[in-house]
């Protein structure tokens, strides 16, 4: 079944109520490795709620909207990759709040037939107390086998570019075997990521981890390496997701610092391979 453009650009959600806790703050933090050494006490403070105040992972507020691709849109939503995700964060997040969200399809360009349909969404969250913004997403999925609708062309906002220095650091986080298991619980059930005749299915040898468990891993390793574990340093964080990683790998993180903007990007120590590029994360001035 063809697209509809008209009926998809209209596709929106105003003042979806959500609560998080603490609950939810710390399982997010364990899901992208904080805590793997619970005598580690900056670590700790991000997944033990009496150890002072909670921290919080700013990257857990691309994690917490339900349904950011709703699977009813008319698309195929077993061909449907996630290429991009941007987050715009206008304070720090807090460890619980109730939120009312705003999302929407913003844009879909059609690339063909034998490319697919790029979908660009949008959402923002805000306090429900006194509708004060907090942060805001966007995030680029392609639906491959959707193109050829009669849509407008486009390709989307630029990405960044990382410099062409050796990186200034890097930080290595290895990956358990079951953490695709447990990134799960944020809210992405999808199958290829637990069951491994789904994952076979896709040419896959095992489930593979969720690009934004790889998103968040980077988070971690910068808060690690170059905010002293300070989350409220981090005002931006955006990526474009290339490869994806088998659980139990290991995930080099390089950064480039440069003023208050730090570009990054990963890659798998074991297969060599680049599975998050064009990232730009930026910081507090």
């Amino acid at each position: 079944m063809s697209l509809d453009y008209e009926k998809l650009l209209a596709t929106s959600v105003s003042g979806l109520e959500l609560r998080y806790g603490d609950t939810e703050t710390m399982l997010y933090a364990q899901s992208i490795g904080f805590g793997r050494d619970p005598l580690d006490r900056k670590e700790l403070a991000y997944v033990y709620e009496q150890s002072g105040p909670l921290l919080t992972v700013p990257t857990m507020a691309s994690a917490i909207i339900p349904e950011m691709f709703p699977p009813d849109l008319g698309w195929d939503y077993s061909q449907v990759l996630h290429v991009e995700q941007r987050l715009q964060l206008y304070r720090p997040l807090p460890a619980a709040a109730d939120l009312r969200i705003d999302k929407r399809v913003a844009e879909v360009f059609d690339r063909g037939p034998k490319h697919g349909a790029l979908f660009f969404f949008e959402a923002e969250g805000r306090f429900a107390k006194d509708d004060t913004v907090l942060f805001s997403l966007g995030s680029t999925v392609l639906a491959r086998g959707d193109g050829g609708f009669g849509g407008p062309t486009g390709s989307g906002p630029k990405p960044h570019r990382v410099p062409r220095r050796d990186p200034d650091l890097s930080c290595d986080s290895i990956t358990r075997r079951d953490q695709a298991l447990l990134f799960r619980l944020n809210g992405d059930r999808n199958p290829l990521h637990a069951d491994p005749a789904k994952a076979e299915k896709a040419g896959f040898s095992v489930p593979i981890l969720h690009g934004m468990c790889t998103y968040g891993i980077a988070c971690r390793a910068i808060l690690r390496t170059i905010c002293d574990y300070d989350y409220t340093l981090i005002e931006s964080f955006d990526a474009r997701f290339s490869a994806p990683v088998l659980p139990g790998e290991t995930i080099t993180t390089d950064m480039w610092q440069d003023g208050n903007v730090v570009s990054f990007q990963c890659s798998v120590k074991e297969r060599n391979c680049i599975v998050l590029k064009n990232g730009k994360c930026t910081l507090v001035s």
